[in-house]
């Protein structure tokens, strides 16, 4: 049940700070370009990337802070670090033909998701 609460702390802090970063730059954001999403991709990216090798190497945390930083805050601030951190692992282990496969398929594949979920809900 602890693991449960510092996920869904970490969550809950995750996207208030997704909904506000994002209604900050709503009024400067050029409307043809997603810049907040943008944003929040990448910088979750360096935060993940930075936080998972902070742990491995240098800090020994306790799991549960793991949990609320990584799996909570990070999860719910952006998925797209995940899928970054998850597709260095595969380019670090010499997997580059499932890397490509992660970066292909996810865009392809994604961008399909959305057009048939649009579609089913016309």
């Amino acid at each position: 049940m602890r693991n449960i609460l510092l996920v869904g702390a970490g969550g809950f802090l995750g996207a208030i700070v997704r909904y506000a970063i994002t209604v900050l730059l709503f009024d400067v954001s050029p409307r043809e370009f997603p810049l907040a999403t943008f944003l929040i991709n990448i910088t979750g990216a360096f935060a993940l990337g930075f936080f998972m090798t902070f742990v491995a190497e240098r800090a020994h945390l306790e799991p549960g802070v793991r949990l609320f930083v990584a799996t909570g805050f990070l999860g719910a601030y952006t998925t797209f670090s995940t899928f970054e951190f998850e597709t260095f692992e595969l380019v670090k282990t010499g997997l580059y033909a499932w890397s490509a496969a992660n970066v292909i398929g996810s865009v392809v594949a994604g961008y399909a998701a959305v057009h048939l979920g649009v579609a089913l809900a016309r």
